[in-house]
């Protein structure tokens, strides 16, 4: 792939605040872990990992590195079945036409009671639900920005693939895996806090009439707890990690 090509795929140039909420969630268990780290953007976070004695496998379309492994998510992945105890998937699900196929390859490439982490642009934010209402898309996902793919050549999208939390949280568990954390980074949009608390107040509202309507109040009591959390409603980013079932079935 020549250096005109890969430029379009860009990344983020510094160690941002996802990353090192995602860093420190890694770095919970003191074991010798097996990770990958896929889209790895600027191969920041994979060497602080790597810093700490943890196997890394840094992987990316992007050649921004020589140790990168050169991967295409949109193909299946080359691992194996349950090969590593951690994987990480920052801000590339989005990028996909069909982010469920890459959520069922990442499902089978990670060990039975290993996590996966991922971040994705939290369009469930209060800012991101009032820009729904009035213009008909997400926050990070203006549909001026996305590109096509012409003639055989692959570029960057973009946000084409807007994924609220109640998918992905179906998604990842139809492939064997629980979620266990959700969290997020810098608040967004923070001057418009008077408009968001009305905001919250009337889906509180909603959502606990809901409640009484429900057959399964314990699911639907832990979905409630997530979506009014703080991160839910105000991160620019929203962080999910999920560890797989023993008794998974991760069969593509």
């Amino acid at each position: 792939m020549s250096q005109k090509e890969t430029r379009k795929y860009s990344h983020v140039s510094n160690f941002t605040d996802y990353m090192e909420i995602v860093y420190q969630l890694a770095i919970e268990n003191n074991n010798h872990l097996k990770i990958l780290d896929m889209p790895a953007g600027n191969g920041l976070l994979s060497e602080k990992l790597r810093a700490l004695g943890h196997e890394v496998i840094s992987a990316d379309i992007n050649k921004e590195r020589k140790d990168f492994l050169y991967i295409d998510m949109e193909k299946t992945l080359p691992f194996k079945d349950e090969e590593f105890d951690l994987v990480i998937c920052l801000e590339g699900i989005e990028h996909l036409i069909n982010p469920t196929k890459l959520i069922s390859d990442l499902c089978r490439i990670c060990k039975i009671n290993g996590k996966i982490i991922i971040s994705i642009p939290n369009i469930q934010n209060c800012y991101s639900r009032i820009l729904f209402l009035f213009t008909g898309h997400f926050f990070q996902f203006r549909p001026e920005n996305c590109k096509f793919q012409s003639k055989g050549t692959k570029i960057d999208r973009g946000h084409i693939s807007p994924l609220p939390y109640f998918q992905l949280r179906y998604l990842f568990k139809e492939y064997g895996m629980s979620l266990k954390q959700i969290s997020g980074d810098r608040y967004k949009r923070k001057i418009f806090m008077p408009i968001y608390l009305i905001v919250i107040l009337f889906g509180y509202v909603v959502e606990s009439i809901n409640y009484l309507k429900s057959k399964n109040k314990i699911i639907f009591t832990g979905i409630m707890k997530d979506m009014f959390s703080k991160s839910a409603l105000f991160s620019r980013s929203l962080i999910m990690v999920f560890e797989k079932d023993k008794e998974s079935k991760t069969e593509n």
